[in-house]
């Protein structure tokens, strides 16, 4: 059966430390199996990383997943670090989605260069790799402290494109995507792909498929998925944002239901429920879909 996570609404308004905490113990007491947050800089969303951290602290029974950190933006030192303290927190509970973004005004917005952002981020994941081992940073010296996790947490992919999918399949342990529309289709084209380039490469391994989508339940649940989806797609072009938001599907608990089911069918083993509102009753209205 496949496992459904829930991101915290750290993208939605209203998350402060009294809903962060709920969300927290609502998703470890619920009937899911991760729960996540990702790396956004020019929003208003809460940072990733601490984020993380928080719900580290906050749980003790979901895995803790990091999707998406945007490797390129880090130091491989640092951000080993702090990836490996979070483990430890969550004692050993951590999973990791890397990728290479997809918003230029991010990278600019930390001063960052954003060319050759790919053979970047797989120069991270080494790096990553040989310190959470005990390698050395400099010097002679290693990075503490180690991950709980005897070779670290397992690292994902945010990858969709054929190329992407060829270069993660060299050193990932899975592929963490997303359908905005959680189309069928969609879902079962994006798991066949990342199988076969795990087979191009010789992998005798199937990758850990992850995919995901925006939601909201209950009262005007449908135009509140409207109006986040629009804000948080505005970036890219505010008439692309429009169409997609109008066009987001996962409103009901029949549609979300469906979804999850669609994913499985697909060959998903996890689905990330993405909420476009912090309100608690949303958390509430999850859980009685799954149940």
């Amino acid at each position: 059966m496949i496992d459904v996570g829930v991101a915290l609404p750290q993208m939605a308004a209203g998350l402060d430390r009294g809903r962060f905490r709920e969300w927290c113990a609502g998703v470890d007491g619920g009937p899911f199996t991760s729960i996540s947050a990702g790396e956004r800089i020019t929003f208003h969303n809460l940072e990733g990383i601490t984020a993380c951290a928080a719900a580290a602290a906050l749980t003790s029974r979901v895995r803790v997943l990091a999707n998406v950190i945007v490797l390129p933006w880090h130091h491989s030192a640092m951000i080993a670090k702090q990836l490996a303290t979070i483990d430890v927190l969550c004692g050993g509970r951590l999973d990791v989605a890397v990728g290479v973004g997809g918003r230029g005004q991010d990278y600019a917005a930390l001063g960052v260069p954003d060319s050759g952002r790919h053979a970047r981020l797989d120069m991270a994941v080494a790096e990553l790799r040989e310190l959470w081992a005990g390698g050395a940073a400099a010097d002679g010296h290693a990075v503490g402290p180690m991950p709980v996790q005897p070779r670290g947490p397992a690292l994902l992919a945010s990858a969709m494109g054929p190329k992407s999918l060829a270069r993660a399949a060299r050193w990932a342990d899975g592929v963490s995507g997303f359908s905005l529309l959680a189309d069928p289709a969609e879902m079962a084209r994006s798991c066949r792909a990342a199988e076969a380039a795990w087979v191009s490469a010789g992998r005798a391994d199937r990758p850990r498929l992850v995919t995901g989508s925006f939601v909201a339940l209950g009262a005007d649940a449908q135009a509140t998925l409207r109006e986040f989806a629009y804000r948080y797609l505005e970036v890219f072009s505010p008439g692309l944002a429009r169409g997609l938001a109008d066009a987001m599907p996962l409103y009901t608990p029949d549609a979300l239901d469906a979804a999850i089911r669609a994913a499985e069918d697909a060959g998903c083993d996890e689905f990330i429920v993405v909420p476009a509102t912090s309100a608690p009753a949303m958390l509430a209205a999850l859980v009685d879909v799954l149940r």
